[in-house]
């Protein structure tokens, strides 16, 4: 590309992008001190989640703002290596002398870790997002380790979609009928609609389905070149449709009749990489066993399954436990399942030991169910020298003392308002 051109696209986005009215966003208190630290700073999440808008709420806030650009764009696709240093003097050109730079969707260049290698090893800031894992991840590690921060962003938890809503709380709040009838309301229609902040405006019911075939075909189907697209598109509405249900490669390579386990096992994690899906292994202290086992697969978004899954829909249960797994992914635990006599949803490790076990269900008036989630529990807090445990519900509340083992159990709605809280 020639600089006329790169200029055009620079001048075109800062005229096309306004921050209106923004939601304060939980990762920006990762990012507080964010133009202190000379490190560079990376979002990394699915597409549309907000994380350009973050950044560029932080831009709009300091001094040097300018050098900003957005690569995920079709004026630019054949923007190459040899092009950043004709941006670079495009930016000064443009702008004169700038110290901070802000990159959305970079990893679509090839080499670009080499440039912001560059550009912070002459003082420079830079801000980066990227809405693939693995590609982010391998180019960090050869380049620029040691110099980065990274934080994760998803769609709005329940906070944040609350903050959207402009529907204020605090805990004394729990307590009353009129307030708390409210907050459980938002969150039935948090759970079915997710969060994605542009979905929301509108309730479109197209945009969810949009957004998920052009997250399947720009970062699967293309990226990966596959060939099969009828096939990987048929595994990831199968996966999709049985969200928190245990999943082995071979018996998804079965149904789909395809030739090799491991190809499955590929499959799986383009989804993840595009942060469409997630998967979990059962806890085992031998990493081997953890690998061989049975993997629960979980969502990105409630609301995005809810639009491409006529399933899930109908499982409240199963909705409840993903936004769970979801809000655990964010307070950056290692989660695990847990299986022996008995199953537990959840179980999560912090420094090698498991440190909180969560059972999730939609409720336990009956008593098959009760003894089911109970057992599961009970099982997995004895086998890790845990005193107390958590079921996470609809609605109930209560507290269960048992063979010297303390249950809560509380809504989910409001452990997701206070998921530190230990009373």
């Amino acid at each position: 590309m020639n600089k006329t051109e790169i200029k055009k696209v620079i001048v075109a986005q800062k005229e096309s992008f306004r921050v209106n009215e923004y939601v304060t966003r939980d990762p920006v208190e990762q990012l507080q001190d964010c133009f202190i630290n000379p490190f560079i700073q990376i979002v990394t999440g699915v597409r549309r989640c907000g994380k350009s808008t973050m950044i560029q709420h932080l831009r709009e806030n300091y001094h040097e703002k300018n050098y900003c650009i957005n690569f995920d764009d079709n004026r630019l696709s054949t923007f190459t290596t040899n092009d950043f240093e004709k941006l670079n003097e495009s930016f000064q050109e443009l702008y004169d002398k700038e110290r901070a730079y802000y990159f959305d969707e970079i990893q679509i260049i090839d080499g670009w870790e080499r440039f912001v290698s560059r550009l912070y090893n002459e003082g420079n800031k830079v801000f980066i997002t990227g809405s693939n894992a693995t590609m982010l991840s391998q180019e960090l590690g050869t380049y620029l380790t040691g110099r980065n921060i990274q934080s994760a962003m998803f769609p709005y938890s329940f906070s944040e979609y609350l903050r959207y809503r402009k529907i204020e709380f605090s805990s004394a709040d729990f307590f009353s009928a009129e307030k708390s009838l409210t907050l459980k309301k938002a969150f039935r229609d948090y759970v079915l609609h997710g969060g994605f902040p542009e979905f929301l405006q509108t309730l479109n019911p197209f945009y969810l389905k949009n957004l998920f075939e052009n997250i399947l075909y720009k970062d699967v189907v293309t990226r990966y070149k596959i060939r099969n697209v009828k096939t990987v598109i048929e595994i990831l509405h199968y996966l999709i449709s049985n969200i928190s249900k245990l999943i082995s490669y071979n018996a998804v390579k079965n149904i789909f009749n395809v030739s090799n386990a491991d190809t499955i096992k590929e499959y799986i994690g383009y989804f993840e990489n595009a942060f469409l899906l997630f998967s979990i292994n059962k806890f085992d202290y031998s990493l081997k066993k953890q690998l061989i086992n049975p993997k629960k697969i979980y969502a990105i978004d409630t609301g995005l399954v809810n639009s491409v899954s006529f399933q899930f829909s109908e499982n409240f249960g199963r909705q409840l436990e993903n936004i769970v797994f979801l809000q655990l992914k964010r307070m950056n635990f290692e989660i695990f399942y847990h299986s022996e006599k008995f199953e537990c949803d959840f179980v999560v490790r912090v420094n090698d030991k498991i440190v909180n076990a969560f059972q999730v269900t939609q409720s336990i008036e009956n008593e098959s169910t009760r003894t089911r989630e109970m057992n599961g529990l009970t099982e997995a807090m004895q086998t890790y020298g845990l005193t107390t445990g958590l079921i996470l519900t609809e609605e109930e509340e209560d507290e269960i003392i048992t063979s010297n083992l303390t249950i809560k159990v509380k809504p989910v709605w409001k452990w997701l308002l206070n998921p530190f809280e230990q009373d």
